[in-house]
């Protein structure tokens, strides 16, 4: 990363509030969710955030794909290397967020939305087992005219790596710039497809898990097995591309299981165990696969190699762990070290 270089890498998705809380099937039955699942909200979901917040023990967490990962790279870069754009309703919640992220050393350009309330997750656990019911509510409605304020424009152009939803891909391809995208969820690729289909070929670096990769391999009628998570990855990796001088890389990650990783025009699936931890130090899994993510990207902002950022995105997952929800043990900051 460029000496004194602010804001190398920029980040833009849903930021949310996780309301986590300890559940059981009564719960899940009562709003007729899954155990291990992440969904969208429904009318018949509406409820649930109050109620676990008002009849359960809950804990208020920055959450958000994108955002947990912009957390999390910025726990390993210097000061001022992430900035996060994304849209907030002007409510508590969105105050909430705001003091949550400024903890982390996290920058965020929230676009504030006047009507709609802060997106949030309700966050069921069960055992080591967790279940996300997303009301997106403002940050569905993040415009371009927030994107194209001079300041915020300014932000984009001074990024050398965008994580992202949708709004930079051609500014990634025409500038070679890195271009990382993460599925987030199984109903991305079931159900949003299309839009999907058309930022594909500016994908850099496409990180998933193994349910996402079956749901895209599915809803893609791809020539493999919708569960050989290495077949999966090598032929996604191997999708026509817009910027050619760079080669497409597709990270997989399985729980437990080791992370895949296949490239472009590479005959070989590299397989890469995780970090294992004692079954008793794991607190909660919610948000591990952000915590690899956070890792991984902030391992190629740095210049390191792809073996080296896999590893620190193992290492930032098995930390995340060990937190309550997509978080990173702030007392005291751990270190990296190969």
């Amino acid at each position: 990363m460029a000496a004194n270089k602010e804001f190398t890498l920029l980040c833009l998705e849903n930021p949310l509030l996780d309301i986590q809380a300890q559940g059981d099937e009564a719960l899940l039955e009562k709003y007729g969710l899954k155990a291990n699942d992440a969904i969208l909200a429904e009318e018949k979901h509406k409820a649930l955030y109050e109620d676990l917040l008002t009849n359960y023990d809950a804990k208020l967490i920055a959450g958000g794909a994108a955002q947990n990962t912009a957390r999390g790279a910025q726990y390993i870069l210097p000061a001022n290397s992430v900035v996060y754009l994304g849209g907030a309703g002007d409510d508590k919640y969105a105050a909430i967020l705001h003091d949550a992220v400024k903890a982390a050393g996290l920058r965020v350009e929230y676009r504030v939305d006047p009507k709609e309330p802060t997106g949030r997750c309700g966050a069921i656990i069960t055992g080591h087992n967790r279940s996300l019911c997303t009301d997106l509510g403002a940050a569905n409605h993040y415009d371009l005219e927030h994107l194209k304020r001079d300041d915020i424009w300014k932000l984009v152009k001074n990024a050398d790596f965008y994580y992202v939803g949708g709004f930079h891909f051609t500014e990634a391809a025409a500038n070679n710039k890195v271009f990382m995208v993460n599925m987030s969820a199984p109903f991305i690729a079931q159900f949003f497809k299309d839009p999907l289909d058309e930022s594909a070929k500016y994908w850099d670096y496409l990180i998933c898990n193994e349910s996402e990769a079956e749901a895209y391999a599915t809803s893609h009628s791809l020539s493999c097995n919708p569960t050989d998570v290495a077949a999966i990855a090598k032929e996604i990796a191997n999708l026509p591309k817009a910027n050619e001088k760079r080669k497409r890389v597709v990270v997989i990650t399985q729980g437990t299981e080791p992370t895949i990783i296949a490239t472009q025009g590479e005959a070989e699936v590299r397989s890469f165990p995780v970090h294992a931890i004692a079954k008793e130090k794991i607190t909660d899994t919610n948000g591990a696969g952000d915590a690899f993510a956070g890792g991984f990207v902030a391992g190629l902002v740095k210049g390191e190699s792809l073996e080296k950022s896999v590893d620190m995105g193992q290492w930032l997952a098995s930390l995340s762990i060990q937190e309550l929800g997509p978080s990173y043990p702030m007392d005291p900051k751990q270190t990296y070290s190969a």
